[in-house]
């Protein structure tokens, strides 16, 4: 289990999500607990609860965990997959209102440095629009 906070990439896309964990990974390398989740069950666009949950397991850090999301619909889902987690680790999940791969890469090279799970979602945000 890693001490930098993880990063779960939510998009409608498999695609989009892959890419932009791809991206991340060419960035900050290994260091930083990462996992990226897209698709509905069948496979066409949307998000999916289980697999958001499934994400987050994957990138589970005791420092924290940021999801970045896509859309209204991956922002729901993930507040959705959140309420399913253990109460212990509710608090030390968050979602970023940051655009998707701007904000992953900027949050992923936060977490890289060490940064809190404060700080993390701090930097991501800026990105976002006023």
């Amino acid at each position: 289990m890693s001490d930098k906070v993880g990063i779960v990439i939510v998009s409608h896309s498999p695609e989009v999500a892959k890419g932009t964990a791809d991206m991340v990974r060419q960035m900050v390398g290994a260091a930083v607990p990462l996992a990226h989740c897209g698709g509905n069950p069948d496979g066409g666009l949307g998000t999916d609860v289980a697999k958001i949950v499934t994400a987050i397991e994957d990138a589970w850090s005791e420092a924290g965990i940021v999801l970045l999301v896509d859309l209204g619909g991956a922002e729901t889902n993930s507040e959705m997959a959140i309420e399913m987690l253990p109460e212990e680790r509710q608090a030390k999940a968050v979602i970023c209102n940051a655009p998707l791969v701007e904000g992953a890469i900027m949050a992923a090279t936060e977490a890289w440095g060490g940064a809190s799970l404060a700080e993390v979602r701090a930097t991501a945000e800026e990105l976002s629009p006023a």
